[in-house]
């Protein structure tokens, strides 16, 4: 008997009812400050996924006997910020409401507001771990609050005090970092003070969010935002395994813009970063 061809990100195929983690995209990049693109990155993976084995040598396990489902992209509207992250919030939301967890596929970082939101209401106390090369805690990019550049700041917002945790950072405009030093805990440039972070945490609701330009540009060129100074494959990988021993209640990847690496090489890590942060977590 013919089925219909369904797209997934590799060998995440099991019924909704049988997951555990919903991976879903969410293709915007209506406020990138750069180069845009991001908004590709989500059905790009899933073609690009199946260059890769389901099985990670890594941990020794399998996303062929892991309970993932891929829900497909969402339909967001580019030409209004508020409303694709409403959509991004109550997909979201629809999530939880299954008792699974969310991992969202981005698009740009602002992205990562609409899954927060949902999170944060469902778990109070909520703490986010946070990878990038940049801050993200202006206050406004040109006068627009809601913006990739502004994200951090806003989830600031639902969490408060001293419930960010950065690392990787090594961009920002002056003021950011003066802010944060009071409100957010910054580890610039690598995962320096990581293994303490995640001691600390332990037992309480964390939102993992990894902007993969965190990695340096030469592992990493296919971003909107590329950053000298950043991290290798490795120490991101070992990074993520790390966080994941965490009680990690949501989840995203963003800021893959494949168009910037007609190699395919930044698609490929992009996706096996995915491959072992949904291993870790299952």
């Amino acid at each position: 008997m013919l089925k219909k061809n369904v797209e997934t990100f590799l060998g995440c195929d099991c019924g909704y009812e049988e997951s555990e983690t919903v991976v879903f995209g969410a293709p915007f990049d209506s406020t990138t400050s750069f180069r845009p693109g991001t908004r590709f990155a989500s059905s790009t993976m899933r073609s690009e996924s199946f260059g890769l084995e389901t099985y990670s040598p890594y941990q020794n396990k399998d996303l062929a006997d892991a309970h993932v489902f891929d829900g497909g992209d969402l339909e967001l509207c580019f030409g209004d910020t508020a409303l694709a992250l409403g959509a991004i919030e109550n997909f979201t939301e629809r999530i939880l409401d299954g008792k699974k967890r969310p991992c969202m596929i981005g698009g740009e970082h602002l992205v990562t507001l609409g899954a927060v939101r949902a999170v944060a209401k469902r778990f109070p106390g909520l703490y986010v771990i946070h990878f990038d090369a940049h801050t993200d805690l202006r206050d406004d990019y040109l006068g627009a609050k809601l913006s990739h550049a502004c994200v951090l700041r806003r989830v600031w917002e639902l969490v408060g005090d001293g419930h960010i945790h950065q690392f990787g950072i090594r961009s920002g405009d002056r003021s950011e970092f003066l802010w944060g030093q009071s409100h957010v805990c910054t580890h610039k440039f690598n995962f320096n003070g990581l293994p303490e972070t995640v001691q600390k945490l332990k037992g309480k609701p964390v939102y993992f969010t990894i902007d993969l330009d965190v990695l340096d540009p030469s592992v990493f060129p296919g971003t909107g935002t590329p950053e000298a100074g950043g991290v290798s494959f490795s120490e991101l990988l070992n990074a993520v395994l790390t966080v994941c021993g965490l009680n990690i209640v949501g989840c995203d990847l963003v800021e893959l813009s494949p168009v910037y690496d007609q190699s395919g090489c930044s698609t490929a890590a992009a996706c096996k970063v995915l491959r072992e942060l949904l291993l870790a977590l299952s």
